[in-house]
């Protein structure tokens, strides 16, 4: 799913002064039991999170939640996963705020089974702000009016399996922090040229020529409005954009292969011009 429009897209929020990183790395191979539970929520503001609502101009927030649940039991296990969490603006687009990359074998007993769900959602809101502040490039705002109009956009990506057998890949991440602008302003502006994205992907098969058993689902649930920058003093910025997206992919039974990758971005790829 792509979202770009002329200066109508998130902005992402600047990085406070400390950042933060968290990273972990997980292996376990064992016949038994294995779980894995992992949670991780960010609320992040332009300016300040006290008495944010509502927002003025130029400020931003977002939330930003993961979270996976794994538990297979009665079985042999393999599972693997390495997750990074990372508070910092990012400059590029092959860059993330949030990556996991996990893969899980599991081969039940008789009376074995394996859940395992995993949720990603990434939820941004902003109001009218001044392109020259946002862009690196000095082309990309052609006169001190050029403006980036409001938005609030939400995004839930994720997958739930229950099997019995099984080979089982996912992969998440998502961008949203940016670099501090340095325009020389009293508050703090992001650098939004790499774009705001959340991205999901998994895969199941069996082994060789035996195929999974048991039932998988992975979904995209979106919804993105956007405003419009209108004429007039004061300006106005009516919504003028609202898309509300959803997907579900479903499978059950002896499973060969299951693929699915699902992604949002959001990029400002030219000026919003502002007339009076």
């Amino acid at each position: 799913m792509l979202c770009t429009a002329a200066a109508f897209a998130d902005t992402g929020v600047p990085q406070v002064p400390e950042t933060q990183g968290f990273s972990t790395s997980t292996a376990m191979s064992a016949l038994g039991t294995v779980t894995e539970t992992d949670s991780i929520v960010n609320v992040i503001a332009s300016q300040e999170l006290e008495g944010i609502s509502p927002l003025i101009e130029g400020e931003s927030v977002y939330t930003s939640t993961y979270a996976e649940n794994t538990i297979a039991d009665q079985g042999l296990v393999t599972y693997a996963k390495q997750m990074t969490t990372d508070t910092a603006g990012v400059a590029t687009t092959n860059l993330f705020n949030v990556h996991a990359e996990k893969v899980v074998e599991f081969v039940g007993t008789d009376t074995g089974r394996m859940i395992s769900d995993e949720n990603s959602v990434l939820d941004g809101a902003g109001v009218s702000v001044w392109d020259r502040v946002l862009m690196i490039c000095p082309f990309a705002s052609p006169d001190q009016f050029s403006m980036n109009p409001p938005f609030c956009n939400i995004v839930e990506e994720g997958s739930s399996v229950d099997l019995t057998l099984g080979s089982l890949a996912t992969g998440t991440s998502q961008r949203y922090i940016m670099e501090v602008s340095d325009a020389g302003t009293v508050y703090d502006y992001p650098v939004s040229d790499p774009g705001v994205e959340s991205g999901y992907r998994i895969t199941l098969t069996g082994f060789g020529d035996i195929p999974a058993a048991g039932s998988a689902e992975a979904f995209l649930d979106a919804h993105i409005q956007e405003g419009r920058v209108m004429t007039g003093i004061p300006p106005v910025a009516p919504k003028a954009e609202d898309i509300v997206y959803s997907e579900l992919t479903t499978v059950s039974g002896d499973i060969t292969l299951f693929q699915k990758v699902m992604g949002y971005t959001s990029t400002i790829t030219s000026p919003g011009v502002l007339n009076f």
